[in-house]
């Protein structure tokens, strides 16, 4: 049998057993969780007992390391299964977009692997795979960095971090990869158009944020036209440096030796950290409006109303983030319930909360019937008045509470999303406690600290409406609602 299928037939092994560790390692969990607990402390709903304890948790702490280059590491030793994960997060990300190429963080983190001044995109994809490897890189919009990701087992840390350290210090962009590239971004852009979630994504953006590049959530046909090799080895020259990177690890491996082998292939990287970008401030104008993005002839309305909220590390982040969870946090939530459940006008209704290192977004979502868009924006005034104007019941926040601690319990069930969250505690500086304390803080949240959320941030007199759907149709029906701007689906305005 050749090495190669031994490597495989271990690999496959190993992932059947790793199922087999972690289910059995749920059971044992749960039947030492159930050791002396106290029976009047479970409430019996005439489904399976919930307990009404308060998780707690000491999340392992990793070794920070800041090395003299600036680069800070993160190293959190897990030893459960012979693997390595690897995370880069490198400032600024799209936010250093200039005005007139958006996207040009994106296509420089995704033609990383395209080719270095050592080995052609072929070769790249060819030792990844021999190693049953993973790499890659994105740099999302609005994300604030690029994230470098690998991932494999341990014996092949240093063959991954090789190749990791090379797409990442020395890519040479070569033109014909280019040119592929802007081909397929071109296809997936129409594809994107076309999607009535996009356009209206596009249409609040605009709305909340105003000016690029918070308000920009694509490249664009010209952008992507006029992008060049020499674009993007002029964005990775400036902004591609230790002191913008947080690294971090997780896995099978001793921390001293780790640390080595990552100064043995990044510690000849230079670059200072960067000052932090200023954001544009100026959100959207006062007073509520609708934008309607005309796509004739659609048989459904893609409705989202929204506001812009906090910054990450805001007070209001607990109180906010339980308020979404009762309001539109999933299919238990009250515009599930009410547009679905009840009245049977679309799939799903849902809002979340996005927070950064700048105030993010509030919206909820739902793509309704046609016909029932006048409904639909009626339930969804009742609702945002109603979460704003009494108090929520205490049952119904006991379970949206709850939903949220089981939410992050999950979370940490593998090192690599341990290690994640304490990414995000360097990320926006947060205290070291943070993770430690998150399930008290969220269970500290009551229906006044809810209510006063939601009058604060579900306000109806600044609320900013998008509606994608047949103008013929739905317009009329919106101006009950607020004065209309009408846009074509590229965002033009329309007569």
């Amino acid at each position: 049998m050749s090495e190669k299928m031994k490597k495989t037939l271990f690999r496959s092994a190993l992932l059947m057993t790793a199922g087999i560790v972690i289910a059995a390692g749920a059971v044992v969990s749960a039947q030492d969780n159930n050791k002396g607990s106290d029976v009047s402390k479970v409430v019996r709903l005439n489904r399976a007992p919930v307990s009404k304890e308060i998780l707690r948790v000491k999340l392992p702490r990793p070794t920070i390391v800041k090395l003299p280059n600036g680069m800070t590491l993160l190293l959190l030793e897990d030893h459960k299964l012979p693997t390595v994960s690897f995370n880069m997060m490198i400032r600024p990300g799209q936010l250093a977009d200039p005005d007139d190429l958006p996207g040009l963080a994106s296509a420089t983190a995704d033609m990383l692997r395209e080719g270095t001044d050592k080995r052609t995109s072929a070769q790249i994809a060819n030792e990844v795979d021999s190693m049953g490897a993973s790499l890659g890189a994105s740099s999302a919009f609005g994300a604030g960095y690029t994230s470098v990701n690998a991932s494999g087992m341990s014996g092949d840390a240093d063959h991954i971090l090789d190749l990791m350290s090379d797409v990442v210090l020395h890519p040479n962009f070569p033109d014909a990869e280019v040119e592929q590239f802007k081909r397929r971004e071109q296809a997936g852009l129409e594809q994107r158009r076309s999607s009535p979630a996009f356009l209206g994504n596009e249409a609040m953006h605009k709305a909340l944020f105003v000016e690029p590049p918070l308000s920009v959530v694509s490249a664009t046909k010209e952008s992507i036209d006029k992008i060049a090799a020499a674009d993007m080895k002029k964005f990775h020259d400036q902004h591609f440096r230790p002191g913008n990177t947080l690294f971090g690890v997780s896995g099978d491996f001793k921390t001293d030796d780790m640390r080595a082998l990552i100064e043995k292939y990044f510690g000849a990287w230079t670059g200072a950290a960067e000052p932090a970008l200023e954001m544009p401030t100026q959100g959207a104008g006062p007073g509520s409006r609708i934008i309607l993005v005309d796509r004739s002839d659609s048989v459904q309305t893609y409705l989202m109303a929204g506001t812009r909220t906090i910054r990450r590390t805001d007070p209001d982040f607990f109180a906010l983030t339980v308020m979404n969870n009762v309001l539109g946090g999933g299919p238990q939530a009250r515009l599930f319930i009410d547009l679905r459940e009840e009245h049977s006008y679309t799939y799903g209704a849902y809002s979340s909360v996005v927070t950064n290192l700048y105030p993010g977004d509030w919206v909820g979502t739902a793509a309704v019937r046609t016909p029932v868009t006048d409904q639909s924006m009626e339930r969804f005034v009742y609702e945002y008045k109603r979460i704003a104007n009494e108090p929520v019941p205490e049952s119904e926040l006991d379970d949206a509470r709850h939903s949220i601690i089981a939410g992050f319990a999950l979370s940490l069930e593998s090192p690599a999303q341990v290690l994640g969250g304490w990414m995000t505690v360097q990320y926006y500086g947060l205290p070291m406690d943070y993770w430690d304390t998150y399930p008290d803080r969220i269970a500290a949240i009551d229906a006044a600290a809810v209510q006063t959320a939601a009058k604060k941030y579900v306000d109806l007199s600044h609320i900013q409406w998008v509606a994608v759907g047949d103008r013929k149709a739905i317009q009329d029906v919106l101006k009950k609602y607020g004065p209309v701007t009408v846009v074509d689906s590229n965002g033009n305005p329309e007569p």
